[in-house]
């Protein structure tokens, strides 16, 4: 991988050369990737499964040769089990109206955990609000991660799902998930794997997961924005009804009646993103022209290094210290009693040129369990390097010192 594959990293900020570890929020995208949008805009632009002529034959190629890319890139069974969404927002938001529309009944239940992002609650929330069912939580253990022992008590016959994250969006910590999953099925449960920070930094193969569902965003993995993935197995998606109407997702149209396309476009209502489609599967074929295992295992040495680059700063507090993490680390900055604020570090780290992110995270929930405002994360990928971790612990420093 080479760092001017990715143009943006050679900017400056505010006379600073720019250190980007925001990472868990969006990725940057490599030239590859741009180029392979310019040209399907530029040389096969036109709607796809629709047209017998060149250029809606070329498009509809290269799309579902994406799909393809997808398929493997998981390890589905097959690509009829990609469904083509907007995001990992989405893809849970879709399948908690298909699955609750046959499945959830008043009284039913749905277990989400105490460390969701907001995408994995309120979709299942807004579901048990308009089916009166119940949303409940898997609380987390003193490693702050989804307590499993706790899981048997939780489940009842009423359960219907559970949906929880494979990598915490605040943490970077990694879920015990084939548990969650193992528990699960043991009583008949099927999972949803929010997927939307383990799929950039993992091997993630569905069908050794077992997961029912998986959910993931390309702008997490040096693709598009508006682009996401909803994996289904295909005996579910089969008993599952679609969640928008339109073009595309039928097969025949009657004003008595309607009948529904085959796998997977019944669950893809209108024009797709097919440049979308083929810019990602450029970003896919880049990653696995580097590596894949070497970039996760490079990522892998750098949340190392960047824990305990962190942890020798007085006052900075790693949360879930220790434990196996992946991409990302979150952080407080205490001097004595005091919480140094962390929109008032990142503002400093900005200043210095370090782009990291602060705040809730879209996880207020877990937020209010740790009892704080917000904390500072730091997220890496795979064009990061040692001396931007270096960049940042020097200008912590310097913003503890300022904040003194």
């Amino acid at each position: 991988m080479n760092r001017e594959d990715f143009p943006i990293l050679q900017d400056t900020v505010h006379g600073r050369a720019l250190v980007y570890l925001d990472n868990a929020a969006t990725t940057q995208r490599p030239l590859f990737m741009l180029n392979a949008m310019t040209d399907a805009y530029l040389h096969y632009n036109a709607n796809i499964h629709r047209g017998v002529h060149h250029l809606s034959q070329v498009a509809t190629q290269r799309h579902e040769q994406a799909r393809q890319k997808v398929a493997d890139f998981l390890g589905a069974q097959s690509a009829k089990e990609i469904i083509f969404t907007k995001g990992t927002t989405d893809s849970i938001n879709m399948l908690a109206f298909s699955f609750g529309e046959a499945f959830v009944r008043e009284g039913d239940e749905i277990i989400v955990s105490q460390l969701e992002h907001h995408s994995n609650i309120v979709p299942w929330q807004m579901l048990c609000q308009r089916k009166k069912a119940q949303l409940r939580v898997l609380p987390l253990d003193a490693n702050l991660l989804i307590d499993t022992s706790r899981l048997e008590d939780i489940i009842t016959p009423r359960t219907r799902l559970i949906s929880v994250a494979h990598v915490s969006n605040v943490l970077g910590t990694v879920q015990p998930i084939h548990d969650i999953i193992r528990i699960a099925h043991s009583h008949h449960i099927p999972v949803c794997i929010d997927g939307a920070q383990s799929a950039p930094h993992h091997m993630v193969n569905v069908q050794e997961l077992d997961c029912d569902f998986f959910v993931c965003s390309a702008h997490k993995m040096y693709g598009p924005t508006g682009l996401g993935i909803l994996y289904g197995k295909e005996q579910w998606l089969n008993l599952l009804p679609p969640a928008q109407g339109g073009g595309e997702m039928i097969e025949h149209v009657r004003f008595e009646q309607t009948t529904y396309n085959q796998l997977p476009y019944k669950f893809e209502a209108g024009t797709p993103d097919f440049i979308g489609s083929c810019a990602f599967g450029a970003a896919l074929q880049y990653m696995d022209h580097i590596g894949r295992q070497d970039i996760y295992a490079y990522e892998d040495e750098l949340t190392r290094y960047l824990e305990q680059q962190l942890s020798t700063i007085d006052g900075v507090y790693v949360y879930a210290h220790g434990i196996e993490k992946t991409g990302a680390v979150s952080f407080n900055v205490f001097q004595g009693d005091r919480l140094l604020h962390p929109f008032d570090v990142g503002t400093l780290l900005d200043q210095q040129g370090v782009a990291v992110r602060t705040g809730h995270h879209c996880a207020e929930p877990l937020i209010d369990y740790l009892q704080v405002p917000g904390t500072i994360r730091a997220s890496v990928a795979m064009y990061n390097t040692k001396k931007d971790i270096d960049r940042l612990t020097c200008a912590l420093q310097r913003a503890i010192q300022m904040l003194a």
